[in-house]
């Protein structure tokens, strides 16, 4: 196989910014990224607790096939997170608890598979974050080559290797590397407003001051009117 189908160098989102980021939950962080970078909700987590955050090392790989996924886990450093573009597949696992004893033995912070994986009470067992679009007792095939460390589309949002990746219940987030660090005063502005709005509804304050406003602007109400 050529080297062309491998990237091993690629500059990552720095631990410093990664800390940073982390303590945001991935809904703050889409709503100061101007509600973009959010995967598809197929890509879930295989438990509800499961969460990570880190530099993306990603992967393409042809649908049920996992041969760059085994490569990308020995090139990946600590620290990174595995973004798996699988073509949505739901055929057959892509990745089972052997490949996330790896992962975690490496030092990862955790996988993104846009395809299912199997194994998954072992996983819950591990207490390995990890977050895909299902899974499915079938194994895959070791045949087929793809690429690590190139641009991909993961759950319809373009994640380049060492983007910032962040998942919780709620699902997954990619914020450019050139960008996360420029939105996290902003994303500490809306968890104060949001605790602040949170407050002020458990005080009786339950109408938003915004709604009346928007109301008018969109024909519901005339001015002057409210409800």
């Amino acid at each position: 196989m050529s080297h062309s189908h491998i990237i091993k160098d690629f500059e990552r989102v720095s631990p410093d910014i990664v800390a940073k980021a982390a303590s945001f939950q991935p809904a703050i962080l889409s709503d100061v990224n101007g509600r973009r970078g959010a995967l598809n909700g197929r890509i879930k987590a295989l438990r509800p607790h499961m969460k990570l955050a880190g530099p993306a090392f990603t992967v393409e790989v042809r649908p049920g096939d996992n041969l760059m996924i085994h490569t990308a886990l020995a090139l990946a450093k600590p620290g990174d997170v595995l973004v798996i573009d699988g073509k949505g597949d739901q055929t057959c696992a892509l990745m089972g608890t052997i490949m996330m004893h790896v992962a975690k033995a490496r030092g990862l912070a955790g996988v993104i598979v846009d395809a299912a994986v199997r194994d998954s009470l072992d996983i819950e067992a591990m207490d390995f974050p990890v977050f895909s679009v299902g899974t499915n007792p079938n194994g895959p095939t070791k045949e087929v080559a793809g690429r690590v460390g190139y641009p991909i589309s993961c759950g319809g949002v373009t994640v380049r290797p060492g983007d910032f990746i962040t998942a919780d219940a709620d699902g997954v987030m990619c914020v450019e590397r050139e960008s996360i660090a420029s939105l996290l005063e902003a994303a500490q502005r809306k968890v104060d407003a949001e605790a602040s709005r949170i407050s002020g509804i458990l005080n009786g304050q339950l109408n938003a001051s915004w709604l009346t406003k928007s109301l008018i602007t969109a024909g519901v109400l005339k001015e002057g009117d409210t409800l």
